[in-house]
């Protein structure tokens, strides 16, 4: 159950991969093989002490850029330490590929090494967000802008699956991001994907409007990646404006600063719940295999969490239960002129 880090991938690369994964393996226990140019990271990884913890590397000649085209760099650069992440997964050498790099690259290199599930036809970025109630997982966050009907149905099938043996909810509830909750609202491609959501066997609760997300109305949120992409950067932006908004309010009084004395503790507590780097990276759904996708910017800690979630979902058997849920809902069609339900008869 090794973790394959794409430790040449990302803006800090390799020294926040390298202290993410050597904290990973000392907190966690779980062993981690670091991918990328073997001098560089033999010479990270004197600066810790690492005596008794299982990291290995395995040497990568090719870095992907920022700027790199996606399918350019997984069939250009096939001695890249994104694509060789996931042929160690695909060899069986890991269980999972987290990666901070260009996200289309990971993505790409995810479907052209380890293939989609059957059934699939696009893979998903998911996100975890913070809510009332708990978390709901979000999908897709950005790796499909341009979606059809059966592509949102198939991130719904995912993202509940997930949720179910990933997250531990037990009968997760679904819902469609739309600009209103009534059937009527949305555009074609919500309401065709809302008729047919409506013929499956998931727990479907229809159409959410955004704000629902933060109130955990639903455990999993089904939009296409152009919409996602936006919610996804609109709350993390939010989220550094609220914090910095708050802090200058503090300081505007001496009255302020001894009330901050008092709640100083809620305000850390809250700080950590809405903090990206507590959760990691984003799964990438569909694939043959584990692979998680980071923020590019990921610090130390969102690495050792990426690690530490990528390790939890290999263990989760997601891939096995999407197929088998893909099959539960066979009678569910998508024909080109529309979208009907099938009878099973």
């Amino acid at each position: 159950m090794r973790v394959a880090v794409d430790a040449m991938g990302g803006d800090n690369a390799p020294v926040v991969e390298v202290e993410g994964a050597v904290a990973a393996c000392r907190e966690f226990g779980i062993p981690v093989t670091l991918v990328g140019d073997r001098l560089r990271l033999e010479s990270e990884l004197s600066k810790h002490s690492i005596d008794g913890l299982d990291i290995d590397i395995f040497h990568a000649d090719e870095v992907v850029g920022m700027h790199d085209s996606a399918s350019d760099a997984v069939r250009k650069k096939r001695n890249s330490s994104v694509r060789l992440a996931f042929e160690l997964v695909k060899d069986g050498k890991a269980c999972a590929a987290v990666s901070a790099g260009n996200s289309g690259a990971t993505m790409a290199a995810g479907m052209f090494v380890l293939k989609r599930i059957k059934g699939i036809e696009r893979p998903a970025i998911a996100q975890i967000f913070p809510t009332l109630k708990g978390q709901t997982l979000v999908l897709d966050v950005g790796g499909n802008v341009d979606c059809k009907p059966q592509h949102l149905v198939q991130f719904a099938i995912m993202g509940e699956v997930y949720a179910r043996y990933a997250m531990g909810i037990k009968n997760p509830s679904v819902g469609l991001l739309s600009n209103g909750e009534e059937d009527s609202k949305g555009n074609e491609l919500t309401r065709e994907t809302n008729a047919i959501l409506r013929q499956t066997s998931l727990n479907y609760a229809g159409y959410i409007e955004g704000r629902d997300i933060f109130s955990g109305a639903v455990e999993v949120v089904v939009c296409d990646g152009f919409v996602g992409n936006v919610v996804l950067k609109l709350s993390e932006g939010l989220s550094d404006a609220a914090g910095k908004m708050l802090k200058g309010e503090i300081i505007k009084s001496w009255v302020s600063k001894i009330g901050y004395l008092f709640v100083r503790g809620a305000f850390n507590r809250f700080k950590k719940i809405v903090d990206y780097a507590e959760y990691g990276g984003a799964p990438l759904l569909g694939i043959n295999g584990v692979g998680m996708i980071c923020h590019g910017g990921s610090n130390v800690k969102a690495i050792k969490n990426a690690v530490r979630f990528a390790h939890e979902y290999a263990r989760s058997g997601v891939t096995e239960h999407v197929s088998e849920k893909l099959s539960e809902n066979y009678a569910v069609s998508m024909q080109r002129d529309g979208l009907k339900s099938a009878s099973a008869e």
